[in-house]
């Protein structure tokens, strides 16, 4: 795994995070009762972005460093996840 190919499972991972963390202990505006004019009263009322952003990069870190160790490591390759040719419906 090059730097470049490091950098963008990084940002995959990064994102799908943000999106599994972001709704995590979220308090609408209307579940608060506070609902600001000319907002949804699904909105956050208090989102903290720079909180989010910080955990998703933590968690995004590690699960980062799992996976580049296993791809480095050869403990699981393409020849292990080829469905096709495990099942005799590969290119012949």
């Amino acid at each position: 795994m090059n730097v470049v190919t490091g950098i963008v499972l990084y940002a995959i991972i990064w994102f799908m995070t943000l999106f599994v963390i972001l709704p995590i202990r979220l308090i609408s505006q209307g579940e608060a009762g506070n609902v600001a004019e000319g907002t949804h009263a699904s909105a956050p009322e208090k989102p903290q972005l720079k909180r989010r952003f910080l955990v998703t990069s933590a968690v995004a870190a590690v699960l980062w460093g799992i996976a580049a160790w296993i791809i480095i490591s050869g403990a699981i390759t393409i020849a292990d996840i080829d469905l096709f040719n495990r099942f005799g419906m590969g290119q012949r």
